[in-house]
């Protein structure tokens, strides 16, 4: 069986969450399948496994709507895309689309790195469900990341093929940090900084936690930036990164007390796995998609209370409390895989093969 995977999203500088999923996926998938992938930049190279690949045209691009066309050629028996955008006409292959959540229909803002055609479209695309219905319907299965997701498909309807799960994971080889040892009084923050994330009811809550230090490790735009600056209470400590690189990312998860994340709308929320891998506890807003990833290992409050963020972090203080938590998530962690994944859409690609043969 030969899988293709669409790595065309794959960012040429760093990764965001769908091009660590896909680059994650191939790598894994790598080892027990015959994988290539898709690129249309060669700069996307430095951040995806070394398998074959082929360059072709942007999925931004008009001449996606024909791409089909050049991916016939490959003789690919599946291929994988880890959005739901992938043209499909004229396909003779097998195909898997992915849809990771349904944020953008409760809060439509689109990423700001899209140029600005295709936010207006994105904006109007998530004003009513049909327009996801005939993307995902072109599909022979459609997978998702979360038991969180692929309930909300079916409570909307959203596509009458088949919805299998493809995890999302952390890192693999991460060694947890010492239990034993007492954490800085810093708090972590990693994500973007749309408005649905929240980040200003943790900085409420900073007014109520004198002595930490939190720190806001994504790339953030000059104008964000001042709107956020401008809600930092009196003598709080805040500390904007500007973005971090994986291994300052791992360095301060293995000093912090917590990671936080109190957004009100997720599609999976990776960065809580990852602190969770470390042993590091983390603080998370209260809502369906936290509750599946994090189980009994976290600790959830409600997204708008910042005293409630607060107490969840002065609750920490406890070393034996801490190291408690820190047990727990690391045991949660390792129920997550990229081998196991790769084994879910390795099983996947073979339903979609027995559903052409059929």
């Amino acid at each position: 069986m030969k899988i293709v995977i669409d790595a065309r999203f794959t960012r040429t500088d760093h990764h965001d969450g769908i091009s660590r999923y896909g680059s994650s996926l191939i790598a894994a998938v790598s080892k027990i399948a015959d994988v290539s992938m898709l690129i249309s930049d060669l700069r996307q190279l430095a951040l995806l496994p070394d398998v074959p690949y082929t360059l072709i045209s942007s999925p931004l691009s008009p001449a996606e709507l024909f791409v089909a066309r050049k991916v016939n050629q490959l003789g690919a028996d599946v291929v994988v895309c880890p959005m739901q955008t992938m043209g499909t006409w004229g396909r003779k292959y097998g195909l898997v689309l992915t849809l990771h959540d349904l944020i953008y229909y409760e809060h439509p803002a689109p990423p700001g790195f899209l140029p600005a055609p295709v936010r207006i479209l994105w904006r109007l695309y998530h004003k009513a469900f049909w327009p996801q219905r005939l993307l995902l319907n072109r599909a022979d299965v459609v997978a998702t990341i979360s038991r969180t997701t692929e309930a909300l498909m079916s409570k909307y309807r959203l596509t009458s093929r088949p919805v299998r799960i493809v995890s999302n994971a952390p890192q693999p080889a991460q060694q947890p940090r010492d239990q034993a040892a007492a954490p800085e009084k810093t708090l972590l923050y990693m994500g973007s900084f749309m408005p649905y994330k929240n980040v200003e009811t943790m900085l409420a809550g900073m007014a109520e936690l004198p002595g930490y230090t939190l720190h806001l490790l994504s790339r953030i735009t000059p104008h964000r930036r001042a709107e956020l600056e401008a809600k930092i209470p009196s003598g709080a400590n805040v500390v904007f990164h500007n973005g971090v690189t994986d291994d300052e990312y791992t360095a301060l998860l293995n000093r912090t007390t917590a990671l936080v994340t109190l957004s009100r709308a997720e599609g999976y929320g990776l960065p809580l796995v990852e602190a969770m891998a470390l042993g590091t506890p983390v603080i998370a807003s209260d809502i369906p998609i936290f509750r599946e990833v994090g189980a009994d290992a976290a600790t959830y409050v409600d997204p708008e209370s910042a005293p409630e963020f607060a107490a969840a972090v002065r609750n920490l203080a406890d070393g034996q409390h801490w190291q408690d938590v820190s047990r727990r998530s690391v045991a949660r962690a390792r129920q997550f895989s990229w081998d196991e994944s790769a084994r879910q859409l390795v099983d996947v690609a073979a339903e979609v093969m027995a559903l052409r043969r059929r």
